[in-house]
């Protein structure tokens, strides 16, 4: 860039922040990221441990930790048991839960990222133990006794502020879904289907993600090259639905989708444990059980949501997959029939040539560094927040590529540290996330406990010649996870148990999906996006035409999604007496359109089903949530302060401690109805016709 800043970093000494200043074409932000890692080396600095932990500067102080959480537990179950009903009943459950959090949250963390299968595999030991605990804290009967007694006194409940109360259902609400109010028999019962679930969970997890094969003679010579090679077998791994090879992708749906009679038992059980768990606890089905506290609140209520859009996007859906089949036809007409694994291919090439969106045209004034130069001055803008670099200590960070941000608000101070595990690396997990590491609350002291997370991406690493340079797609999802970082960061709540995006499924994608709305507004991309060789701006015309080219095909891209949310539905509603596979091909015959192809068996692939069991639908709800939120609050004018600190105030500052709709509702104004869900995810794609107007004048 050709613009001279200060650069401001920070360096730990001590405890205190030492503030140094020198000049570089970068902010210090940008620096840190467009250049590559230059570690001093000091032979007499000491290793402070993972996330600054002294005992996890080796693999055995993962068992140190360990013990002296579960240690600090049990004292604390025996003050909760011991102290009258009170304030301090609720201070000491979230004491509790973040003696358990701090370090089961660390070790989740760490058992899938660090590079070192040692650290992988303590840490996994680690989770075990502290999970077995909460197992134990579940059912104890003593425990939940105390808190019962706290929430049936309404005198003192009625002192309590809203935060308050909220946090001491949360914690009944755990209790409850553990089978805490049952008989002995039935509570015992209780806990072995939790402890089989957790096994039923990861091997299912496990077997979504392995290949499958197939004897290379079966498959013709020219195609081999995309699949990995094992003797005289090819290995297939994914759906490669980007792939032009029309055969190709067919191959990829058929291989990696065949059945496998073992994942099939895994589902079925899990799917059958999960059911069994919600009745004996008292819900009708999984799906009512898990829907408690959202926005939706019932499976009615998601199916009534679904199914509306379902009908307001049948024609628009109906028309973008005829244009989807004619530019199949097009491009291949001896075989022009639209099958599944056409679908994001045909979709993808339809927006391309209508619109001219070629990644490689894009990517130069998308450099890492410019884009979180862009992150930093909306965050300035909207909140009065800096992010800032800040060199991490011998043995603080997993990787070398791990960057550390503070950051700091310009009253408030430091906020909490997000640390940046940007680069691709091998045994990394190939998705893009966001993860707690500590959450904040407020100490008996009147400190606040700072919160900790990580952000993990997948980008390229920068070259001698470039810095790391990311697409459209890579763009929007680094503002996504951002999002999340943001409402970990800005939230103050007073228990670490409602911190961040410690709060309901579909209200926890609102902050990161608002987030996409700013990285694809022109007001907005202005600010950073500049070539990284000429420093010339990103062209208005190029972001018109990048926003357009989404809404092509849209109602079909939504379709699929809403597809998978009611197949998630069904599996866990009321039982039906079909197979999964079965109920797949109903579903997909009614909400999506495009054939089930035989002898497949997309579910075995689903690992949402894992995480977001009855809540899938989430994305879709939270889409909506922060498509109102935009248009009502930031379109005029996405860089406001005051709109930034009123949507920190109604909705970022709470967490999960306040109840989700009551946030949208004091951020909108008004309580939306299911309607104005669909109509706002409707009216996104709708044609901007400035846009075509704008671009036949450049």
């Amino acid at each position: 860039m050709s613009v001279y800043r200060p650069l401001v970093c920070l360096l730990k000494h001590g405890t205190t922040l030492r503030i140094c200043r020198t000049v570089t074409t970068w902010s210090p932000v940008g620096a840190a990221f467009n250049a590559k890692v230059q570690r001093r080396l000091d032979l007499f600095q000491q290793n402070v441990g993972l996330f600054g932990v002294p005992e996890l500067s080796s693999v055995d102080g993962f068992e140190v930790v360990q013990d002296r959480a579960l240690q600090e537990t049990e004292q604390l179950v025996q003050k909760a048991c011991s102290c009258p009903p009170g304030v301090e009943t609720v201070e000491t459950f979230d004491k509790l839960s973040d003696s358990l959090c701090s370090v089961a949250d660390l070790a989740d963390f760490i058992k899938v990222a660090h590079p070192d299968p040692s650290y992988r595999e303590a840490a996994e030991k680690t989770c075990i133990s502290i999970g077995t605990m909460v197992e134990r804290l579940n059912t104890n009967v003593e425990l939940c006794k105390s808190l019962k007694d706290l929430l049936d006194n309404e005198e003192i409940m009625a002192k309590m502020d809203p935060e308050k109360r909220r946090v001491a259902e949360l914690f009944m609400f755990d209790f409850e879904i553990s089978g805490i109010h049952l008989d002995e028999k039935k509570r015992k019962e209780a806990v072995n289907l939790n402890v089989k679930l957790l096994d039923l969970s990861n091997q299912f997890l496990m077997g979504c993600h392995m290949p499958n094969r197939i004897e290379k003679r079966v498959l013709p010579e020219h195609i081999h090259q995309h699949f990995t090679k094992e003797g005289k077998y090819i290995q297939i791994g994914g759906l490669h639905a980007d792939v032009p090879d029309d055969l190709v992708r067919e191959v990829a749906y058929k291989i990696f989708l065949y059945p496998n009679a073992n994942a099939m038992h895994i589902l079925e059980e899990l799917l059958a444990s999960r059911d069994k768990l919600a009745r004996l606890v008292g819900y009708e089905s999984y799906a009512h059980r898990a829907l408690k506290g959202t926005m939706a609140k019932s499976p009615e209520a998601v199916m009534d949501f679904l199914q509306l859009l379902t009908d307001k996007l049948s024609d628009r859906t109906t028309k973008d997959f005829e244009i989807i089949r004619d530019m199949k036809a097009k491009l291949n007409p001896r075989n022009p029939e639209l099958m599944p694994w056409d679908h994001l291919y045909f979709s993808g090439v339809v927006r391309a040539e209508r619109f001219n969106i070629e990644p490689s045209l894009y990517s130069p004034y998308f450099s890492l560094g410019a884009c979180m130069e862009g992150l930093n001055s909306v965050f300035t803008h909207l909140y009065g927040v800096s992010l800032m670099a800040e060199q991490p200590s011998l043995g603080e960070v997993w990787s070398e590529d791990v960057r550390k941000l503070a950051v700091v608000h310009e009253t408030e101070g430091l906020l909490g540290y997000i640390y940046c595990d940007f680069f691709y690396r091998q045994d990394k997990p190939h998705q893009d996330c966001h993860f707690t590491i500590r959450g904040g609350r407020r100490l008996a002291d009147g400190q606040y406990q700072l919160p900790v997370v990580v952000l993990m991406l997948n980008l390229p690493h920068p070259t001698r010649s470039a810095p790391t340079l990311l697409s459209p797609g890579m763009l929007e999802n680094l503002f996504h996870e951002m999002g999340h970082a943001m409402h970990s960061m800005l939230g103050r709540t007073h228990y670490q148990h409602v911190t961040g995006t410690r709060c309901a499924t579909d209200f926890a994608e609102v902050p990161s999906i608002l987030m996409e709305y700013f990285a694809t507004d022109y007001r907005v991309i202005n600010q950073f996006a500049r070539h990284y060789q000429t420093g010339q701006p990103l062209p208005q015309s190029m972001v018109a035409r990048l926003c357009e080219s989404k809404k092509v095909c849209g109602a079909a891209d939504t379709q699929l999604q809403v597809f998978y949310a009611v197949l998630d539905q069904v599996y866990h509603g009321k039982p039906e007496n079909k197979s999964t596979t079965d109920i797949l091909i109903d579903m997909q015959k009614k909400y999506y359109g495009l054939p089930y192809i035989t002898n497949t068996a997309w579910q075995l692939r689903f690992s949402h089903l894992i995480g977001y069991g009855a809540k899938y639908y989430s994305y879709l709800m939270s889409r909506a949530v922060a498509s109102m939120v935009w248009k009502q609050c930031f379109y005029e004018d996405p860089l406001n302060r005051e709109t930034g600190e009123r949507y920190r105030r109604e909705m970022l500052a709470h967490g999960g401690g306040k109840e989700p709709m009551l946030m949208v509702e004091g951020m909108l104004q008004k309580r939306p109805s299911i309607k104005d869900f669909v109509n706002a995810l409707v009216s996104d794609l709708e044609p901007d016709f400035e846009t075509f107007i704008m671009d036949s004048e450049g």
